[in-house]
């Protein structure tokens, strides 16, 4: 049986991947309830163990695929499992990251059920990451908001819930939100996703421009790309657009996250337009010393 104390060193160990893990975005943050920050950081955790899966080290897609296929299971285990049962599945001592592994979904299965979360939403998290392992490219903008759909829009409405929100006008908002974010994210790493034969800016977007493929290994990015991302910075503004209300109509500390993270976008967004929508000579961060700006412009929200 589960005990007390490895529950709480299950949420400890997920709390410990946020804090090593440098994101964008405000994640399970001292502007959350304290009372929530673990639930988030077990999701946090699910999530970014999945997407390692998918991005790094050499892995063949094949692997890849098995593993996320892996994750998928434990998850529905997990589910089932709640809390009852510490060792869901066979621990596998010759795994380095074995340990943490149990950690997740124990702290995970306990969140879902306490929460009553719709499993379908993380499956929705794992599609996304099989979809960046199997397709590296995008005819349409609605095609790129499809992959939203699945890569992002599930989180937002993670966070509602667990925060005690169930209202669908906020998730219709919050998906917006994490629309925008996803893309912001998408147009920010938009060299090292080549690299890896990505691109995430769709073919009836820069097929307008002109932009030629066999420019993208070149810097300073070719005017017809720079034109392509300016596109697609303003199409995303409109998603923050859509999304701020989400923002104003939580009431509770879940606000000033909220607040911190549609500034934190749109502060990206800023960068990448004063560099000439170019993130390949240089990537466009929230640094240390925007923090306390977009702090006070949170808390004087108009």
């Amino acid at each position: 049986m589960t005990t007390e104390n490895s529950l709480q060193g299950a949420y400890a160990s997920c709390e410990n991947l946020v804090r090593k893990h440098y994101e964008n975005f405000p994640v399970a943050s001292w502007l959350l309830p304290k009372s929530v920050r673990p639930h988030i950081a077990a999701v946090y955790a699910f999530a970014r163990c999945a997407d390692d899966f998918a991005d790094e080290g050499t892995r063949p897609n094949s692997e890849r695929l098995d593993l996320l296929e892996e994750w998928e299971s434990r998850l529905f285990q997990c589910q089932s499992a709640g809390v009852s049962d510490q060792c869901m599945f066979p621990r596998r001592p010759y795994d380095p990251n074995e340990k943490l592994t149990q950690d997740v979904f124990l702290a995970l299965g306990n969140t879902i059920n306490r929460y009553n979360l719709p499993v379908e939403l993380f499956q929705n998290l794992l599609s996304a990451f099989r979809q960046d392992v199997t397709q590296h490219r995008y005819e349409q903008w609605s095609d790129l908001l499809d992959y939203c759909c699945l890569s992002a829009n599930p989180i937002g409405r993670i966070v509602l819930r667990i925060s005690g929100f169930l209202d669908e006008r906020l998730e219709q908002a919050s998906d917006s939100l994490c629309s925008a974010l996803q893309i912001t994210n998408l147009l920010q790493d938009f060299d090292s996703d080549w690299k890896r034969g990505r691109l995430y800016v769709p073919l009836e977007i820069y097929g307008v421009h002109s932009a030629r493929i066999a420019d993208l290994d070149k810097k300073p990015l070719k005017p017809a790309w720079r034109e392509a991302i300016k596109n697609c910075v303003a199409r995303t503004r409109l998603l923050f657009a859509d999304g701020k209300q989400v923002c104003d109509y939580v009431d509770s500390q879940l606000k000033f996250e909220l607040r911190m993270t549609w500034l934190g976008g749109m502060h990206i967004l800023n960068r990448l337009e004063k560099a000439d929508c170019d993130p390949v000579s240089r990537r466009p961060i929230v640094r240390g010393v925007d923090v306390l700006p977009l702090l006070w412009k949170s808390l004087i929200w108009l």
